[in-house]
């Protein structure tokens, strides 16, 4: 009888320590989970501190982009050759979320959906949806734009959109089997929309410059020595160092390369950080 009772107490000691290793062994799978997640959010975030500005780029996409070598046409195959091209041209889709004289301003959406990872990055930054107080809009692509609404509902509920006149008004012209994203997406924010002129200083700072030409009312927005470039760039390697090479997205090439060419050279003279939402990972370049 007694060994039958230390063999039932051997089998329950056996029982409850497979138990305990099978919690501990569950919480470090969950401890490594939670872990990777944090590393690849991590990865998606990049804060730089310029002056006064603080901004951080948040990639939208997962893993590494190339933007098809088919996309930039006007680029000769030697030119491609020569700078190792041939697979694609590196880049990414991001946005940026920026805190200048006591504000927080978030500047495009990103594509939304299932694939865009923008709510996640921000809220790895400490921002709920429902915290963005700023929209600014660079343009009325999906890309910028996909983000704004789930299930035809704004995600940014108190949010106030600033976008240009001139973007909103050429779109609102378009085919409805052109710009139905567009409509649906101003009218879930038409008691929050501001339509801005180039060169209005919005709320923070922040001054909207006219880059006219990937789309009729692209725009760029400057705080301090920071410069959101938007569109003006999708292929940084080609791009930076050949900025009459127009990738297929723009509208207008003619003025697309004006602007391009006018908006680097600037940022040279001035000593400014490019943000832009097409240069690869992490965003930024600074001259």
């Amino acid at each position: 009888m007694r060994n039958k009772k230390w063999s039932l107490l051997f089998v329950g000691a056996v029982l409850v320590l497979g138990s305990v290793d099978s919690r501990a062994e569950q919480k470090q799978v969950t401890a490594e989970k939670a872990m990777n997640q944090s590393n690849a959010v991590t990865e998606g975030l990049k804060t730089l501190q310029v002056g006064e500005v603080k901004i951080t780029w948040i990639q939208d996409n997962a893993g590494e982009k190339l933007m098809p070598r088919g996309l930039f046409a006007d680029a000769s195959d030697e030119l491609i050759d020569s700078l190792a091209l041939q697979q694609g041209v590196p880049s990414s889709i991001g946005v940026f979320w920026m805190e200048t004289q006591g504000t927080g301003i978030l500047f495009d959406t990103g594509m939304g959906g299932a694939s865009g990872h923008m709510l996640t990055g921000l809220r790895a930054l400490g921002v709920q949806p429902e915290e963005v107080k700023y929209l600014y809009i660079t343009h009325f692509h999906g890309d910028h734009i996909g983000g704004m609404l789930e299930n035809g509902r704004a995600v940014f509920p108190n949010a106030q959109v600033y976008v240009s006149r001139v973007e909103y008004e050429a779109w609102m012209k378009l085919p409805a089997e052109q710009n139905v994203q567009v409509v649906e997406t101003m009218k879930a924010y038409q008691d929050r929309l501001h339509l801005f002129e180039f060169g209005d200083q919005l709320p923070g700072g922040v001054k909207a410059m006219d880059a006219s030409g990937h789309t009729p009312g692209h725009t760029v927005f400057q705080a301090g020595r920071v410069l959101v470039i938007a569109d003006l760039i999708h292929g940084a390697a080609l791009q930076l160092e050949h900025p009459e090479i127009c990738a297929s997205f723009d509208m207008d090439k003619k003025a697309a390369v004006a602007v391009r060419r006018h908006f680097l050279q600037y940022a040279k003279e001035n000593g400014l950080t490019l943000a832009g939402m097409h240069l690869p990972a992490p965003g930024f370049k600074a001259w």
